[in-house]
């Protein structure tokens, strides 16, 4: 028999780590090298491309603002002073005659005021009927002309906001009463004329009240009298259907 201790003699004879299989070949970690890690590189060919995409996007964007921008200018916005109601008042008036039982007044002021509403007011919530007229005066203030022939007390009160009488304005030849709640708010004026009764409240300065005054007084002359309160309308002012 053949001596078997050449054998092993020939056998690997490098130690083993502890904990590791044995046979196992020691395996190298990472970055014992000593190399960096390699890190992706675009060509320049697609680098290129890229760029080229991305000024191409600017061009384009460019010439689409240049291509519109004419016609943007060539169609400003339009100047407007915002939405203004047509409001015919003296038609207004005269379908209210019937039902008021007087002529409610219908002022000419041309373009200066402009009315914004015009109505014949049942008054359902007030107990008395009027005649409502809303106008925007040349400086962008307002006053509400109300007009009727059964005021009392309590609803001149009302109208005026509660204001003391603070003296008379002359309009039209005629002296007003004036109500004033001071420190430039609302004021009012009064005048008690051919059956009627006429408001004029607002926050307007005095000069645009008294314009506007010297125009009711002058549709005040030329309308008839009002008739008596609960005196029965005749059938040809009697409103029709």
């Amino acid at each position: 028999m053949g001596d078997y201790r050449g054998v092993s003699e020939l056998q690997d004879t490098s130690p083993v780590a502890p904990g590791s299989p044995a046979g196992s070949a020691p395996s190298a970690g990472p970055g014992e090298s000593g190399q960096p890690p390699v890190r992706p590189v675009i060509a320049a060919a697609a680098a290129k491309r890229a760029n080229a995409s991305v000024m191409g996007m600017i061009i384009a964007l460019v010439v689409s603002i240049a291509a519109f921008l004419p016609i943007v200018l060539m169609n400003p916005a339009p100047k407007t002073d915002g939405y203004r109601p047509n409001i015919n008042v003296s038609a207004t008036a005269r379908n209210a005659a019937g039902v008021a039982g007087f002529t409610p007044v219908a002022v000419e002021t041309g373009d200066t005021f402009r009315a914004n509403y015009a109505r014949w007011e049942s008054g359902a919530g007030s107990g008395v009927p009027a005649w409502e007229v809303g106008y925007l005066t040349p400086k962008e203030s307002f006053i509400a002309l109300v007009q009727t022939r059964q005021a009392n007390p309590t609803w001149l009160l009302q109208q005026t906001k509660g204001a003391p009488v603070t003296g008379t304005r002359n309009a039209g030849g005629r002296d007003w009463e004036l109500r004033d709640t001071g420190n430039g708010g609302e004021k009012s004026m009064l005048l008690t004329e051919r059956g009627t009764t006429v408001i004029l409240s607002g926050s307007a300065t005095l000069e645009e009240f008294s314009t506007l005054a010297a125009a009711v007084v002058k549709s005040l002359e030329s309308n008839p009298p009002a008739a008596t309160p609960g005196a029965t309308v005749s059938p040809s002012a009697a409103p029709t259907k």
